[in-house]
C-alpha cells in the first residue's frame, strides 16, 4: 500500500502546487521523523518560499489548503506542520495492507522487465574460501536477491580465473610434486586436499635453487602460452586443477549460501577470440601506447596517474584485458551489470570502465559495488600457520556457538513443541549462520567489520537471532491458534488466508490501536524497503529494516494479547496481523540471505 500510497501524495502535490502556478518539478516528499502523525510528508514549501515571497509555514498551509483528502482512496487527510505538508493514510491504507500481507509472495515488486547479471565472489580457485573475503559472497548474494525481489530477471555469476599465473603455477605444481611430499589436509574435501600443492609449488619457488626455479618457471611460461593459443590439451590441464577445487569451494559457498546460475571461465573470452578483438581495437585507440615491453593505455587525461597494461611482450593478454572482452559480453547481454569487488580493486575498476568506453561502450548501466574487509578480533579464532582462517572455520564456529546459546535456553521456552536433536542442530544452524550474514550485511559496505560473537549471537540486541525469533514468534501463535479455533467452519465457509490457520473473514478495522497501526505501517512500507535497496544495491537497507520490524512486533505483542484478545473478532484481527507479519519477516530475511526458523 504504501507504494499507491506515495503515488497518491505525487497525485495530490502535483495538482495543489499546478493549482497555486507553482512548480512542479521537486515535490519534495519526504519520510517524516518518528512522532510525527504522518506516513509521508512534503518540503517543497522550503524551496517555494522564495519564489512565493512568504514564509515556508505560509507556503505549506497554502498547499495542503488545495488538497482534497476524498478525492483519493488512501489519503486521510493533508495538513500543515511548520513548513511541512504531513500525509496521514485512511483506514483502507491499513485494512488493505493486512489483506496483501497475508500473501506469500508479499514484497515482491512487478517485473521490471530488465535483466541483470551480479557477479561475485569470484575468488580465485587456489584454495578454500578466506574469512577476509566473506564479504563478498554474503553481500552479493544479498543484492542478486533483493534486485531478483524486485521484479529483475537476475543471473549469478562467478567469474573464474583460469588464465592467469596463479593457476598456471597450481596446475604445474600439481603435476609435478607427490602426495608424500606434502603435510595432511586440514579437511576431507576437494579443496584443502589440492591447496597443499599450491602451497608447496610456492614455497618452492621461492627456496629452489635458481636453476631448478629457472626450469618450472619455463613449465609455467609454457602453460600459460598455451592457454593464450587456445591449445586444448593445456586447457584440460589447466581445467581438472581448477574444476577440482571449485567443486571444494562450492561446498562452502552452498553452506552460506551463496547462489551461481553460471561460472563464467575466463579462458571463454580466449578462446572465442573475443580478447583478441579487444587487444586489436585497443591498439588502435588513441591512448594506446608501446612503453617498457608492453601495450598499454594511457589513461592520464582521464585523472589516472598509472596507465592499464593490456598486452604483454610475449603477446600474452592480462588478466584485466580478458576482464574486459568479459564485460563487453555482460554489456551486450544483459541491461544491466553489477560487479562485486574488494575496495582494493577499485583502481582497476575505473580503469577498466574508462577502457570499456575507449572501446565505444556505453558503461552508464555497469555498477561496481565495492566493499571492505572482515575483521576478526584477537583471540576470537585459532589460525593455522601459512594459511589464515578459511570460511568454513568460521561457519563451524558459528553453529557451535549458536548451539550453545539455543541449549542455554531450552529450559526458559515458552513454546512447547518437543525439539528433537535434529530440530536442535537445524536452529543451531539457522542462528549461526544467519548471525554471521546478518553481522556482515548490516553494516554499510564500504565500512571494515570487526566480527565479534558475543553481539551476533546476542538473542536481544540488534542481530540475527533477534530478527528471527520473532519469525518463530508468530510461527508459534498460528500454531496455538489450531488449538484455539476451528477455521474449517468460518461463517462463509471459505478456506483459511494462507499463512496458517486464519479465519477467512475478519474486520481490519478493529486493529486501531498505536501498536496495531504503528505495525501495519511497518509492514505496509516493506515493498518500498525493496524497491529502494534494489535502486541503491543497499542490502543493509533491508537488515535495518528487519531489526526496525522485530522492534515494532514485539511492541505488538506485548500490548495485544492475540489468541486471549477480548472478543472473538479482535482475535481473529490480531492473528491475520501476525499473519501478515510472518510473511513480511519472512520475506525480508530471505531477501538478505538469512533463514526464518519456525521455532528456536
Amino acid at each position: 500500500m504504501f507504494l499507491t500510497f506515495r503515488e497518491e501524495v505525487e497525485d495530490a502535490l502535483h495538482g495543489a502546487l499546478s493549482s497555486l502556478s507553482l512548480p512542479t518539478d521537486d515535490l519534495g516528499i519526504e519520510t517524516p521523523p518518528e512522532g510525527v502523525d504522518a506516513v509521508l510528508a512534503s518540503s517543497a514549501a522550503f524551496r517555494l518560499a522564495g519564489e512565493v515571497g512568504a514564509p515556508p509555514p505560509k507556503v505549506a498551509a497554502d498547499i495542503a489548503e488545495e488538497i482534497d483528502a476524498s478525492d483519493f482512496d488512501y489519503i486521510a487527510d493533508a495538513t500543515p506542520q511548520g513548513p511541512y505538508v504531513n500525509f496521514l493514510p485512511s483506514g483502507a491504507y491499513y485494512d488493505e495492507t493486512v489483506t496483501a500481507g497475508q500473501q506469500e509472495e508479499y514484497g515482491r515488486l512487478e517485473s521490471t522487465g530488465e535483466s541483470v547479471v551480479v557477479e561475485h565472489t569470484s575468488a580465485n580457485p587456489t584454495g578454500p574460501v578466506h574469512v577476509g573475503r566473506a564479504r563478498n559472497p554474503i553481500t552479493g548474494d544479498a543484492v542478486a536477491r533483493i534486485l531478483d525481489f524486485a521484479g529483475n530477471d537476475v543471473d549469478r555469476h562467478y567469474y573464474v580465473n583460469d588464465a592467469g599465473r596463479q593457476i598456471a603455477v597450481f596446475t604445474w605444481a600439481y603435476e609435478t610434486f607427490d602426495e608424500d611430499e606434502l603435510p595432511n589436509p586440514e579437511r576431507e574435501r576437494a579443496d584443502y586436499d589440492l591447496v597443499r600443492y599450491y602451497r608447496k609449488g610456492n614455497s618452492y619457488l621461492e627456496k629452489a635453487d635458481p636453476e631448478d626455479v629457472d626450469e618450472a618457471e619455463t613449465e609455467i611460461q609454457s602453460i600459460l602460452q598455451g592457454l593464450e593459443e587456445g591449445d586444448e590439451a593445456t586447457y584440460e590441464r589447466v581445467s581438472e586443477v581448477v574444476d577440482t577445487v571449485l567443486s571444494g569451494m562450492r561446498v562452502t559457498l552452498d553452506r552460506l549460501p551463496a547462489e551461481f546460475d553460471e561460472f563464467v571461465k575466463e579462458t571463454r573470452f580466449m578462446f572465442d577470440g573475443s580478447t583478441d578483438d579487444v587487444v586489436s581495437r585497443l591498439k588502435e585507440s588513441q591512448y594506446s601506447v608501446y612503453e617498457e615491453d608492453a601495450w598499454q593505455l594511457d589513461l592520464s587525461e582521464f585523472g589516472f596517474e598509472k596507465n592499464l597494461v593490456f598486452l604483454r611482450s610475449d603477446d600474452t593478454s592480462l588478466y584485466t584485458t580478458r576482464d574486459l572482452a568479459h564485460h563487453e559480453w555482460k554489456l551486450d547481454n544483459y541491461d544491466r551489470a553489477v560487479t562485486v569487488i574488494g575496495e582494493d580493486h577499485k583502481l582497476q575498476a575505473e580503469q577498466l570502465s574508462q577502457a570499456l568506453e575507449i572501446l565505444g561502450n556505453d558503461t552508464e548501466n555497469l555498477t561496481a559495488f565495492h566493499y571492505s574487509w572482515v575483521n576478526l578480533p584477537e583471540g576470537g579464532m585459532s589460525t593455522r600457520e601459512g594459511t589464515g582462517i578459511d570460511m568454513d572455520d568460521l561457519l563451524d564456529e558459528a553453529e557451535k556457538r549458536a548451539r550453545e546459546e539455543v541449549e542455554k535456553r531450552m529450559d526458559t521456552r515458552i513454546r512447547d513443541d518437543d525439539l528433537t536433536e535434529a530440530d536442535v542442530d537445524r536452529i543451531a544452524r539457522q542462528v549461526g549462520i544467519g548471525a554471521v550474514r546478518y553481522d556482515i550485511i548490516s553494516k554499510q559496505p564500504t565500512k571494515t567489520i570487526t566480527f565479534e560473537w558475543e553481539r551476533a549471537l546476542d538473542f536481544e540486541a540488534q542481530s540475527a537471532p533477534y530478527v528471527q525469533y520473532v519469525h518463530a514468534r508468530t510461527c508459534g501463535i498460528i500454531e496455538e491458534a489450531d488449538e484455539v479455533l476451528d477455521t474449517s467452519n468460518t461463517a462463509s465457509g471459505d478456506e483459511p488466508r494462507a499463512g496458517g490457520d486464519v479465519p477467512s473473514e475478519i474486520d481490519p478495522s478493529l486493529l486501531d490501536s498505536d501498536a496495531e497501526q504503528e505495525l501495519i505501517e511497518v509492514i505496509a512500507r516493506f515493498p518500498h524497503v525493496i524497491e529502494e535497496a534494489a535502486d541503491d544495491l543497499e542490502p543493509h537497507a533491508v537488515a535495518t529494516y528487519t531489526r526496525q520490524f522485530a522492534e515494532t512486533f514485539n511492541t505488538f505483542y506485548r500490548e495485544c494479547p492475540v489468541l486471549t484478545a477480548d472478543d472473538d473478532n479482535l482475535r481473529d484481527a490480531r492473528l491475520a496481523l501476525v499473519a501478515a507479519s510472518k510473511h513480511t519477516i519472512a520475506n525480508a530475511l530471505n531477501v538478505i540471505g538469512i533463514e526464518a526458523p519456525e521455532s528456536m
